[in-house]
């Protein structure tokens, strides 16, 4: 999977974790809405820095950001809580 492709889903994920929307984001790194826009979107290379300031924003590390998101099959929790 492209890295940027990994980050956008990475940042997104998080973000919505941390409860903070694009603009509280952008708004706290010191960037526009729109660029956090591109990189959720995986059109935007950011820099090493702005990925630190993103990792920093949202409290996770720079590496959570851009690993391999785990991706869990639709009702695979369901289907393990039921097997038990």
């Amino acid at each position: 999977m492209d890295i940027r492709i990994r980050l956008a889903k990475n940042l997104k994920r998080y973000r919505l974790m941390a409860n903070l929307s694009q603009e509280e984001v952008a708004h706290r790194a010191q960037l526009e809405r729109a660029y956090v826009s591109g990189i959720e979107r995986g059109v935007r290379n950011p820099t090493i820095a702005v990925l630190q300031e993103l990792a920093a924003v949202i409290g996770v590390s720079e590496a959570d950001l851009i690993q391999m998101p785990v991706e869990q099959p639709e009702g695979g929790a369901q289907r393990a809580k039921r097997k038990s």
